[in-house]
């Protein structure tokens, strides 16, 4: 009986994917920790792992098929005394998970078990003390159809493993009854068809009169980005507040922090802005906020998501409590996340979640802008460039280096007067970097 490998589910709220490419063919033998395929999700490409040694004895999926859903079979892989002719009439629909797709995403308890295939049959798994029982999936479904206790099989398998036969030589000792037999599964013996591609629908636009143009397919990243940025443009009020930030004494301050550093670490201005709202969120926490209809989320931990443009679009990935962190952390941490990011490498872990956001587009020469609210979060600081302009200083005409910031709003959950609180503590902090770094 072939073992299913599945469309993993990647993130809690993954529902579908792109199977972006196999690194294994038919007839490869593959062990555990071996890399299977790619699967390009809403925000990176991720490897998928085979969990079980044995023989790729079908893909089902061809690389290159977007909109796989969660928990679709997408190869099947022969197991130890299996041949060819183990694959006639396989069963290849996905397991019965019950509710949609998002349900079927892996345990906190089952991940570091599989990411590649169905979750083992319960109660075959754990011994009477607790211990793990290391068996091969066909070897704990046929214990579970048969009746078998596992914790009372010894493995031959590698490293003591429960495999096939080790189960059949224990049925030979056990009495058959007519509740031995398997169940019916009511399912068809027929392949389940390929995923595909999904149809385009909604934004269609009139392309008539267009010049001659090259079609770029839409990535599973950027479609997305599109709806949810849209969504968010719809659904929530934005209002947006800019104030000018002198940042000559910051530039010094930086300057003397680099000369001093350990080797490896350069802060950024960036580094400075995502600690100084940081701080501002401390100092004015009501700003650090999400909505929901039932109540507001008061964060009370400073998760500042970062934008970092790849290829495709944009991923934001997260420093976890940046106000409790300094600027040599903070830079540290900063450079490996957009390392990864751009990699395509980063962990769910590593860009899901974070309570305020933060899009700096200053080093592209860009003097000002408004970016749109990233859900749930109730507001993103959008920094534009530094650049020498006019003001006035004491009576007198001066120049100094002034950098624009603009705070988009959610205006259900943070009202203008909150808003401009932050933004004062702000600027104060970008001015003043000293007290930044008490």
């Amino acid at each position: 009986m072939p073992v299913k490998i599945l469309m993993p589910a990647l993130s809690p709220t993954m529902t579908e994917g792109t199977l972006a490419k196999w690194l294994v063919k038919e007839g490869d033998t593959v062990e555990s920790g071996d890399v299977l395929a790619e699967i390009e999700t809403d925000k990176a490409t991720m490897e998928v792992e085979a969990v079980d040694e044995g023989k790729i004895g079908k893909i089902l999926v061809e690389a290159g098929t977007e909109g796989v859903a969660v928990n679709a079979v997408i190869a099947l892989l022969l197991e130890e005394d299996e041949d060819e002719s183990a694959l006639e009439g396989a069963d290849t629909s996905g397991p019965d998970v019950g509710g949609d797709a998002a349900s079927s995403a892996p345990k906190e308890e089952e991940k570091s078990e599989s990411k590649d295939v169905a979750p083992a049959t319960s109660g075959a798994s754990v011994s009477k003390d607790g211990d793990r029982i290391k068996a091969s999936p066909l070897a704990r479904r046929i214990a579970s159809q048969e009746g078998v206790e596992l914790s009372g099989v010894d493995g031959s398998g590698p490293r003591g493993r429960i495999v096939k036969r080790d189960v059949e030589a224990a049925l030979s000792n056990k009495p058959a009854t007519k509740s031995d037999a398997p169940a019916a599964t009511g399912k068809s013996d027929a392949p389940a068809p390929a995923a595909k591609a999904p149809v385009a629908s909604g934004w269609n636009p009139d392309l008539t009169g267009l010049p001659e143009y090259e079609e770029i397919p839409n990535t599973t990243m950027r479609k997305v980005i599109a709806r949810r940025l849209t969504e968010s443009k719809q659904q929530v009020p934005h209002f947006y507040l800019t104030i000018d930030c002198q940042i000559d004494n910051l530039l010094s301050v930086r300057k003397q922090l680099n000369e001093k550093a350990a080797d490896g670490v350069k802060v950024s201005v960036n580094d400075m802005v995502i600690r100084a709202s940081s701080i501002a969120l401390k100092r004015v926490p009501a700003a650090n906020a999400i909505w929901t209809d039932a109540a507001i989320l008061q964060c009370k931990q400073q998760d500042i998501s970062v934008a970092v443009a790849i290829d495709g679009g944009l991923i934001t990935p997260v420093i976890r409590n940046a106000g409790g962190k300094g600027l040599a952390e903070i830079s540290t941490e900063m450079k490996a996340l957009a390392a990864k990011a751009r990699d395509g490498k980063l962990q769910p872990q590593e860009f899901q979640g974070g309570t305020f956001s933060v899009s700096n587009l200053g080093m592209f020469g860009i003097k000002d802008f408004a970016a749109i609210i990233n859900p749930p979060q109730g507001c993103i600081l959008a920094v534009g460039a530094g650049e020498q302009r006019p003001v006035v200083k004491d009576g007198a005409l001066a120049i100094a280096t002034v950098m624009s910031c603009t705070l988009s709003v959610d205006h259900r959950v943070v009202d203008g007067a909150v808003g401009a609180a932050f933004m004062a503590e702000f600027k104060k902090l970008i001015e003043d970097p000293i007290s930044m770094l008490l």
